[in-house]
């Protein structure tokens, strides 16, 4: 038996932690250059002590005011790359995952929810752009400029720089603690985010039937329940993040008081020791104490970014988690023109003709059914005959590509299917699923479905083919209820019928029990207008219907795998 459950990922580009981002070295840049500035300023209050105030005031001014003109723009130019940068990422990563979502079969048991999905591409994806444009710019400040201003201070006093480098390893160690316990309440919120929101629009998809079961009570009580559950995990994240924040504040706050505390007690000669031979000028010690703080900058700019880099990568994870394949779609990204024929040609095509030699009705390399033979001429209306959940619909989806078929049990129009061939074969297809979704839109839109050359009058035709001519003669440019709001069950199946209708190209039908949610008058007409609207299409309608598969030409039964196929 052939198995398809071999996980497959599209891959995003995670950024790499030890590669600087583009317009990190800006940032850098504008940060090394506050060493300058503050040793002009160190000069210029050196000057006033030596009564040499005026003597270089003017170069001191223009000097400092040059270079704080200089990093501010270092400082502009590095945040926007790094930010469009970031943004650049996140919208490939979203693209992949997206394309992952895409390239999955919609059989897939284990596809991710739509809300869930949706959660994940649109607002958890935002928290990588912090993560890229902030943490990391800080993380690469902390590896550059915090080493290059200990040496700086070391060059005057070697004491001043080791209360610096001992007070510096505790700020990473105490925050790495807090990281851990921040990725996984992050990871945590990111989780109830997306099941709350994959909860939300399942209850509001069915909120019709839970206000006939009168369950709404019930469901609101869930979802506060949902709600209150988010809100106590996003103040969980909220206090790890102010934890990390007061962590740093505290130990650099006592990094900065020790090196004051010596500079002022070594200008008063309390403590002569700690500079190189001789005692620290009034300028170096003012550069000293300047420079102090400027070496927990880049720490605490790191902290005040650290939640952003727990809530980037679970969101990562999630992105990534929504880009694993384990049943793909069979060419779903194809989009060369060649594989796609157009209206006439495909028209001068006719029906299909269909044929399988032990085709395997199963999905993830699970089938409970034998192997099915069966041959289905052009043009021939056939109905596939099973009890509810015998592998119905895995069938009609196998012969739509919507699942890997291997292309020596398959053969469509006297060809074995490949890879290449399935985009212009599903070109000649018409699907209807058992529940077909009504978009929000006009009747125009509903039935063309995006489809290029369909003409207001090829829908008109189709609707009047269909019986919904009259039903929706005032309806024509007004818009249609999400998910068929506003329409009855049988009008919902009758604008089905007009989708496939319109589709006048397509050679083969796939049908999924079009009679299965209808009362027997509206499900006989069904009935007659469908094998009227299939009139020289090849049709398989898959159903258990004694009277709908009566209508076919002939019935397929589908067997368990401890019975034999009768054709």
């Amino acid at each position: 038996m052939q198995s398809f459950d071999t996980p497959q990922t599209v891959r995003a580009a995670k950024p790499h932690p030890r590669r600087p981002q583009p317009g990190t070295w800006w940032l850098v840049l504008s940060s090394l250059l506050w060493l300058p500035q503050a040793a002009v300023i160190a000069w210029a209050v050196q000057c006033f002590a030596n009564a040499q105030a005026l003597q270089y005031l003017w170069l001191q001014v223009l000097a400092v005011a040059a270079l704080g003109v200089l990093r501010a723009v270092c400082e502009g130019l590095g945040t926007r790359i790094t930010y469009q940068h970031a943004r650049a990422q996140v919208s490939q990563l979203r693209s992949q995952a997206l394309q992952a979502v895409v390239q999955t079969s919609p059989l897939d048991r284990q596809r991710a929810p739509s809300g869930w999905a949706a959660s994940a591409l649109a607002e958890q994806a935002e928290a990588i752009v912090p993560w890229l444009s902030r943490y990391q710019p800080a993380q690469w400040r902390v590896m550059v400029v915090a080493p290059v201003i200990a040496l700086a201070v070391a060059t005057q006093s070697w004491l001043a720089a080791l209360i610096l480098v001992c007070a510096a390893p505790l700020i990473p160690l105490f925050m790495a603690i807090v990281g851990w316990r921040a990725q996984a309440a992050s990871e945590s919120q990111m989780v109830e985010l997306g099941q709350m929101n994959a909860f939300l629009l399942d209850r509001l998809r069915g909120l019709s039937t839970l206000r006939a079961l009168h369950a709404v009570p019930q469901t609101a009580q869930r979802l506060r329940t949902h709600a209150e559950s988010l809100r106590t995990r996003t103040m969980r994240v909220l206090r790890i993040a102010f934890l990390s924040s007061a962590v740093l504040e505290l130990f650099s706050a006592l990094g900065v008081a020790m090196v004051a505390m010596y500079i002022g007690f070594h200008l008063l000669g309390n403590l002569p020791f700690g500079a190189w031979g001789k005692p620290l000028s009034l300028g170096q010690a003012l550069w000293v104490l300047m420079l102090a703080p400027s070496f927990f900058d880049p720490l605490r700019e790191l902290s005040a970014v650290w939640h952003d880099r727990a809530a980037g990568q679970a969101a990562m994870q999630g992105l990534q988690a929504l880009g694993q394949q384990r049943l793909p779609l069979p060419a779903a990204l194809a989009t060369h023109e060649a594989d796609v024929p157009n209206a006439p040609a495909a028209q001068a095509l006719g029906a299909m003709a269909v044929q399988a030699q032990q085709l395997e009705i199963a999905v993830d390399g699970q089938a409970a059914l034998v192997p099915l033979d069966m041959h289905i001429h052009a043009g021939e209306h056939v109905a596939v005959w099973a009890p509810s959940g015998a592998g119905k619909s895995v069938l009609l989806a196998q012969l739509a590509g919507l699942l890997p078929v291997a292309a020596d049990q398959l053969q469509l129009d006297g060809q074995p299917v490949a890879e290449a061939r399935w985009p212009a074969l599903r070109a000649r297809m018409a699907w209807m699923g058992q529940q077909a979704h009504i978009f929000a839109g006009s009747v125009q839109h509903n039935v063309a479905l995006g489809r290029e050359g369909v003409q207001a009058s090829a829908v008109a035709q189709a609707l009047e083919q269909a019986g919904l001519s009259l039903a929706l003669a005032q309806r024509q440019g007004s818009s249609l209820g999400e998910g068929g709001q506003g329409l009855s069950g049988g009008e919902a199946v009758r604008l089905a019928l007009a989708r496939m209708a319109v589709h006048q190209h397509a050679g083969l039908w796939l049908v999924d029990e079009p009679t299965a949610h209808l009362d027997p008058a509206t499900a006989q007409q069904v009935m007659h207008q469908l094998r009227a609207l299939a009139c020289g299409k090849t049709l398989v309608v898959a159903t258990h219907d004694p009277a709908l598969a009566a209508l076919m030409d002939r019935t397929i039964h589908l067997a368990p795998a401890a019975q034999e196929v009768t054709a």
